[in-house]
């Protein structure tokens, strides 16, 4: 449970071995115990947050002052929170001709300080947006009255929420969301308000903080990408092994509505790209009837990627998953009903988020949904593809037990992959991978899709994209790639990574020689790679050795001169369209 007390006791743990992340807080009105929520949330979530505070009410002169301190250190995130009642004192200083336009004019300021803020910074940039509150001068007439508050303040939310859409980099704290939630009586300390200027009530600060660091680990690649369901009074209610499919509870009457409810939801989230997984103690053929025979199931096998029922315990089959998938336990989320699996299950994996799910189904949906455990920062069309991509891989790993020899399943995937300079089309993926791109990433680099827009219209840049497929089927944006001309006989690979669904694939030496291929192309005799360690790029650390780069300092060095193309079985796809790479 989020309480502010536990929070700032947090404080006083050892954060060694912590990931150190920089930001500023930036409010109007009193900020110091949200400082102390968001470090004692961030120590929850092994976060060591440096804070710089800024002094009470002085968000602009923070802003456009380049020389003020806010800009003398490195920040990675800006957190600006402004409140409503700040907003209501301007509101009613403004002359009634004049209202109808202040969400305009009050958005006009802020996207000017968001302008200043990234042309002077590379942080991630956060907002609150505006609680909507009704100071009951038009009752509930308020919305129907365009120089209202009410009207205003609705009118400035979504205007910050268009911009959020076109702005890079600019991410919205919902606070308007979390109000509703909560309840505006929960979230105002209206004592504190007025004798201290404290908008925040103490039990609302730790909801505030974790919705804030959620968006920071999101930005940071700290990302939920799996669902694993449990089956039995979990995804339906009763038994299906005991009660057969005509005793499943499904549909629009009685607790049936609880689940279906539920499994709408869960189709929501495959649709936004979250994986979905089964792992259930159950006869696999008897669990499926219910995805393909029961009309009142929303979810369709064709929405799990990986249907782990059997009767091994679930300790195993969610290492089957993980490894089918081949992504960190740290991405996974696990629910079930039954309290001593769960039990079990946190013991065993205790990086795994196991939530303890209510009693009642009733409450399954709001208690996951208040849980908030699939951030995101980014969506693109391809993330509705990702179950599957999954599926396919599943059948891969199948397939490939039917061979003995790596090589022979290899070189059976009549693998084929197409590579292209970075462009509009792919550049939102680009960004995507590098945001959540942990395992294969040499140097952990983020980029937003502004920063590789620069990249791509660079002349000492050269960015490359592959998409790979074989005969399952379509793996889509694999690997990204940035190479920088650091000399004239030096090529430096800034960024390399790629998605966790190719590894072993014997990717790398078919993306390396394409790289090759671009050092050639620009008479540059050294290529210089450089491994950054990261608590998850531990499986690369050997990256550059076993491909035959030799250590000098911190750096790995390939000779382009004496380097023979790496065997591969990958094949390279024709060029379709004047973006695409003609590689030796």
């Amino acid at each position: 449970m989020l309480e502010f007390t536990r929070l700032k006791n947090n404080l006083k743990k050892n954060t060694e071995g912590f990931t150190t992340i920089r930001l500023a807080l930036l409010c109007d009105s009193s900020s110091q115990h949200l400082n102390l929520a968001l470090k004692g949330y961030g120590i929850d979530r092994q976060l060591s947050l440096q804070i710089y505070e800024a002094e009470y009410d002085q968000i602009e002169q923070q802003v456009f002052d380049t020389d003020s301190e806010l800009y003398s250190t490195n920040q990675e995130a800006v957190i600006i929170s402004k409140s409503s009642h700040k907003l209501l004192d301007e509101f009613y200083v403004t002359s009634l001709e004049d209202r109808n336009s202040f969400a305009e004019r009050k958005f006009a300021h802020l996207k000017n300080m968001f302008f200043v803020l990234q042309n002077a910074t590379k942080a991630t940039l956060i907002h609150t947006n505006f609680q909507e509150l009704n100071d009951q001068v038009f009752g509930s007439f308020a919305s129907n009255v365009s120089h209202s508050f009410l009207y205003q303040v609705r009118k400035l939310n979504l205007l910050l929420m268009e911009e959020a859409q076109a702005r890079q980099g600019f991410f919205i704290c919902d606070v308007q969301s979390l109000t509703t939630e909560h309840g505006l009586q929960h979230v105002l300390d209206q004592k504190h308000l007025v004798k201290a200027d404290l908008i925040w009530s103490l039990e609302f600060l730790p909801l505030l903080a974790k919705n804030m660091v959620g968006l920071i680990e999101a930005c940071k690649g700290r990302l939920k990408k799996c669902l694993v369901l449990d089956l039995d009074n979990t995804l339906w209610g009763g038994v299906i092994g005991d009660d057969g499919l005509e005793g499943i509870q499904l549909g629009d009457f009685g607790i049936g509505k609880a689940f279906t409810r539920f499994q709408k939801w869960i189709k929501q989230l495959k649709q936004r790209g979250i994986i979905i997984c089964i792992c259930s103690k159950n006869n696999e053929a008897i669990a499926k009837e219910v995805f393909e025979k029961h009309p009142d199931s929303i979810l369709k096998l064709e929405d799990i990627a990986v249907f782990a029922a059997n009767w091994n315990n679930k300790v195993d089959n969610l290492h089957f998953i993980k490894n089918t998938l081949n992504i960190g336990f740290d991405a996974m989320v696990f629910v079930d009903d039954n309290p001593f699996e769960r039990n079990m299950v946190k013991e065993a994996i205790p990086e795994l988020d196991v939530p303890e799910m209510p009693e009642d189904p009733v409450d399954y949906l709001p208690f996951l949904q208040a849980l908030n455990l699939f951030e995101t920062v980014s969506y693109t069309e391809e993330d509705s593809l990702r179950t599957q991509l999954y599926r396919q891989e599943a059948e891969r790993v199948s397939y490939q037990q039917v061979y003995k020899n790596e090589n022979d399943f290899l070189d059976s995937l009549q693998m084929t992959a197409a590579v292209s300079t970075l462009n509009s089309f792919s550049l939102p993926r680009a960004a995507q991978l590098s945001q959540r791109s942990n395992q294969f990433n040499l140097r952990t680099v983020r980029y937003t899709e502004t920063e590789l827009e620069a990249i791509a219209a660079s002349l000492n840049y050269s960015a490359l994209v592959v998409s790979l497929q074989d005969r399952f089927g379509d793996y889509g944006l694999i690997s990204f790639i940035v190479l920088k001309k650091i000399s004239s006989a030096e090529l430096f690979i800034e960024s390399w990574m790629m998605s966790c669904r190719v590894l072993k694939r014997g990717v790398e030496h078919f993306v390396l020689n394409q790289i090759v291929a671009v050092a050639k192309k620009l008479n540059c005799q050294t290529i210089v790679g450089e491994y950054i360690p990261t608590p998850k790029n531990e499986l690369v650390k050997d990256h550059y050795a076993k491909l035959g780069f030799r250590l000098n300092g911190n750096y790995w060095l390939l000779d382009v001169a004496s380097f023979a193309d790496k065997k591969t079985f990958v094949q390279l796809a024709a060029a379709k369209n004047t973006n695409e790479v003609i590689s030796a």
